[in-house]
């Protein structure tokens, strides 16, 4: 396992050079730049502006800026960001775990959802439960994170008044009462997104589960008289989760795209809502910072699901 995980990092570091030489050269070829707003202002002289950019590097070529971002990040400098005039690392430290505990409880919610939904749908097929299961699963796949999101807020917060629909980092409570809080307000969005992610799981799970249930060692595993419920958790789920697990890996990309809008509408103090204020704003080293930080979680995601493989499925072996 050791000798995989190295080799899995290794393979990793080449293609995170490839995506940091990508996202680099679009930013920099991108019109605009943090000291563009200044060329509107009467009160900043031309020459100060062109000292300013000299200072920080923005006239040279582009290979030449990578180079520096790219040494700078290996040492920890992850730049300066202009819009809140703060270190881009302490920026992001400030605003992942709100990201990963919404996202990562939205998952939870998600599988919690759609692992049992999908499966009793599958032992059962065309029946009334598994109609229903699969008309709500197109309804909820077909209605976007925004629109959700929205209705949430105007039946949950404005009409039965039951969940703050602004997300607040500064609450004044302490204990107990300052948790309840916090959860209490991460309630909506991490509902939003988990029931969008859970209605595609679910339509795959089905899926992946009728695959399996009709395999040759499933009618085996029953003529040797095994519970169907010891058939369907042993036999069946384990095998039928390997291509769901490569789902949820690869779903990773649309789950942070989906909370980017998620974090704009509860106004959730969030990495996708400092991207978006880094976009309006023309932040590049904030931009190049979150989106790399977007990569680094994928490829880190799609590790976990190799891992997962193994322990799923034994006939996989990592030496």
């Amino acid at each position: 396992m050791a000798t995989y995980l190295i080799r899995r990092l290794l393979i990793a570091i080449p293609s995170l050079l490839g995506i940091s030489v990508i996202l680099f050269t679009i930013l920099a070829l991108a019109p605009g730049d943090p000291f563009s707003e200044m060329a509107t202002n009467p009160n900043v002289p031309p020459e100060v502006r062109e000292a300013l950019r000299a200072s920080f590097g923005l006239n040279d070529p582009i290979m030449v800026r990578y180079l520096r971002w790219l040494s700078n990040m290996a040492q920890g400098d992850w730049g300066f960001s202009f819009a809140s005039r703060i270190n881009v690392d302490d920026l992001i430290l400030q605003r992942l775990p709100t990201t990963l505990f919404v996202v990562g409880s939205s998952q939870i919610l998600a599988l919690c959802v759609a692992l049992p939904v999908g499966i009793y749908a599958a032992t059962r097929p065309y029946s009334v439960f598994d109609q229903i299961a699969n008309t709500l699963a197109f309804v909820g796949f077909s209605l976007p994170t925004f629109f959700t999101g929205l209705l949430f807020i105007l039946i949950f917060s404005v009409t039965l008044d039951w969940f703050p629909f602004v997300y607040r980092s500064d609450i004044a409570a302490t204990g107990w009462r300052w948790y309840w809080e916090m959860f209490r307000q991460a309630i909506m969005p991490i509902t939003v997104l988990g029931l969008f992610q859970a209605a595609s799981y679910t339509r795959y799970v089905r899926s992946a589960v009728l695959d399996v249930i009709r395999l040759d060692y499933v009618t085996t595993a029953r003529a040797k008289g095994l519970s169907e419920r010891r058939v369907t958790i042993r036999h069946i789920t384990r095998n039928a989760l390997i291509p769901v697990v490569t789902l949820v890996a690869l779903q990773m990309p649309a789950v942070f795209g989906g909370a980017l809008v998620t974090e704009q509408i509860f106004r959730v103090p969030g990495i996708g809502s400092l991207l978006i204020d880094a976009i309006l704003a023309n932040d590049t080293p904030v931009i190049m910072s979150v989106t790399f930080v977007f990569s680094c979680l994928v490829v880190f995601f799609n590790l976990i699901a190799d891992i997962l493989y193994g322990w799923l499925d034994p006939r996989i072996s990592f030496s």
